[in-house]
């Protein structure tokens, strides 16, 4: 097979007209031409670091969608499954990626549970992770999002990194907020990447100790405009990703949309394609061909270097979406799952009237990080009740685990005046995570996720609906673009119901998110991310 094209050469800055030679699936010549046909061979596009099941996709449906925008290879942390399933569900994700013609490179989860103060589905201690790294296809530690054990020097947390640095497999890093002489300390400990900072002060102190910094763009946490320009000044240690991407986003595009933003800003583009072609390869040490001879045929045909369109990709030699169309077939789905909880009443709800200021979670749009508020509550006979008029709404977190109770607080900075939502993902431990303006409404939208053993809701009076997700209550068995319209419609509602986030569902599943400062919610209760304590 012959593909002829401009061919760019990253490394070297140049641009040639050429033909690439396939055989076997391999790169065994190329031809540099006079002319050659209309389009830019280039590397493929690599997601630095994404959780796929965030996508509410299995891998094998995540691959039809991600290969129409140019990405081959994802470096993908199956942390969301593992806290749910533990180990079983990282040998899901590496079998049913294994169906597809995909590069999937997964780590070994370091954090599961994230932290003792939630209620997850499954534990994976030091003795596992060393198990999970000596298995060939686990590539890396995925990230050590538990950088206090890190500072203090936790025996189990520090095995985990250790068994690492024994395999020579790099260690990814998870420290939001930290600088100076603690974030010196954390990197020294054998942590090369953080895709958590969100300004360029936190990412340039980072890089001046030897840190990997990933640009970080997905449905919920936008650090884009943050950090690329340090690409200027940086392009050999910093990679870009998606981290969480859900199902409508990734029909938009994914790790082509940021390259395009990159060079409109005046970024050189061949800088633009090292952090997104070349960089991840070199530090995770990846079998994905870089487009030269002797390599694996992965590669794409861009339409131009500007809006990176992408015409055809192809993996191993393989064709695999051509004109925006996915050439990966479908394959069957297995429903792997935990999931013990029964329906809940509105009498689970209710929080006994208080004359006291409530303390609040305030969610920020494009944010992981919530900023901490005081609130007078709003009170109606005996109990607190959610207050539109001041942006007031109870947040619920149920453990789906096992019947106990539910624990409720309060949140502001979603806008919504009408309404609930809830979902079964949210991060970590993935127990229901659910706001709403009223009970009725906020039982409701919990008892649909319930009901279908996983999924994502609304409910607004009589106005229900669900997106079920069968596979460990993160991700739907169904069609990829059958997924993403239902997603989008439920975002849609989300929206009309008053909620002024740009992605209410995502924002929603980080409140449970206890590595993240400064306030969330547990399903034991209200947890202080400063302190790094519940709130008694």
């Amino acid at each position: 097979m012959r593909i002829s094209g401009n061919l760019v050469d990253i490394e070297n800055g140049t641009i040639i007209p050429s033909t690439v030679h396939i055989t076997d699936g391999r790169i065994n010549a190329i031809e540099h031409t006079e002319n050659a046909d209309p389009g830019f061979l280039l590397p493929g596009f690599i997601d630095a670091h994404v959780h796929v099941e965030s996508s509410m996709l299995v891998p094998s449906e995540f691959a039809r969608l991600a290969v129409t925008h140019g990405t081959v290879a994802t470096i993908s942390d199956p942390h969301e499954i593992a806290n749910v399933l533990g180990t079983k569900g990282v040998d899901y994700m590496i079998a049913n990626g294994r169906e597809v013609p995909f590069h999937f490179f997964f780590g070994a989860p370091s954090c599961v549970p994230a932290t003792v103060f939630e209620t997850a589905g499954a534990r994976i201690d030091s003795d596992a992770v060393g198990k999970l790294l000596e298995r060939p296809e686990v590539l890396y530690l995925s990230e050590m999002m538990d950088f206090p054990g890190v500072l203090n020097g936790d025996a189990e947390v520090l095995k985990k990194i250790a068994h690492a640095h024994r395999l020579g497999k790099p260690v990814d890093g998870h420290a939001p907020g930290l600088h100076g002489e603690l974030a010196e300390r954390y990197i020294k400990a054998g942590i090369s990447t953080d895709h958590e900072c969100f300004t360029r002060e936190e990412a340039e102190g980072k890089l001046k100790h030897g840190m990997h910094i990933l640009v970080r763009e997905g449905s919920a946490a936008k650090n884009f405009e943050a950090l690329i320009d340090l690409l200027h000044d940086h392009a050999e240690r910093m990679m870009l990703c998606s981290d969480d991407k859900h199902p409508d986003g990734l029909v938009e595009g994914h790790i082509n949309l940021l390259c395009e933003r990159a060079v409109k800003r005046g970024i050189d583009v061949f800088k633009v394609l090292r952090a997104a072609c070349i960089n991840p390869i070199e530090h995770y040490n990846l079998p994905v061909g870089r487009l030269r001879v002797g390599d694996p045929a992965d590669f794409i045909l861009v339409e131009d270097l500007i809006h990176f369109r992408v015409k055809r990709t192809f993996i191993k030699g393989n064709l695999v979406a051509e004109e925006g169309r996915s050439l990966i077939q479908r394959v069957k789905v297995d429903r792997v799952n935990r999931f013990m909880r029964s329906a809940i009443a509105m009498e689970d709800l209710r929080v006994d009237a208080q004359s006291e200021d409530l303390q609040v979670i305030e969610a920020l749009d494009g944010q992981l990080i919530t900023n901490k508020r005081w609130i007078p509550p709003t009170v109606s006979g005996e109990q607190c009740i959610a207050d539109t008029s001041k942006d007031l709404l109870k947040i619920a977190v149920v453990n789906r685990y096992t019947e106990a109770p539910v624990a409720v607080g309060w949140i502001t900075g979603t806008g919504f005046q009408r309404g609930a939502i809830a979902g079964s993902v949210a991060h970590d431990s993935h127990n229901i995570v659910a706001v709403g303006t009223n009970d009725a409404d906020l039982c409701a939208a919990i008892n649909l996720v319930v009901e279908h053993r996983g999924g994502v809701s609304l409910a607004h009076g009589d106005h229900h609906r669900v997106l079920p997700l069968p596979v460990a209550g993160l991700m739907s068995d169904g069609d990829a673009y059958t997924v993403a319209d239902a997603y989008a419609t439920l975002d849609r509602e989300a929206k009309a119901l008053g909620s002024t986030l740009t992605a209410p569902y995502m924002t929603l599943s980080f409140m449970a998110l206890l590595v993240i400062p400064h306030l969330k919610m547990s399903d034991l209760g209200l947890f202080d991310g400063d302190a790094f304590r519940l709130m008694r």
